[in-house]
């Protein structure tokens, strides 16, 4: 790690890459020790930001760092969950296609 001119800590892609994968190793992404294996590898940490119920379906959206992660849910899920604002959630995305874009 190096310091920019302003005093403040400048870390390469690559270092922060390999900082980031060290942390990972080993971490199930916020789930109980006692969790069954899963393969679903996106996990976001966040908290929920709103949360729009009605009979049958929910909208819950969650803002996790500078991500903002929406669900459909069904209410039974909302109930069972304990789901409100405020509430920490991890929101687990599995996906047939992803995109990367490089900037």
């Amino acid at each position: 790690m190096d310091r920019d001119s302003s005093g403040n800590r400048s870390v390469d892609g690559a270092g922060l890459a390999r900082f980031a994968a060290e942390r990972a190793a080993g971490d199930l992404r916020g789930a109980p020790e006692d969790a069954p294996p899963t393969s679903v590898r996106n996990a976001f940490t966040g908290i929920v930001t709103a949360l729009a119920v009605d009979d049958v379906a929910a909208r819950v959206e969650v803002q996790s760092g500078p991500h903002t992660l929406v669900s459909l849910v069904t209410r039974e899920a909302v109930e069972e969950l304990g789901l409100a604002v405020g509430v920490t959630v991890t929101a687990r995305v599995k996906s047939t296609n992803v995109h990367v874009d490089r900037r």
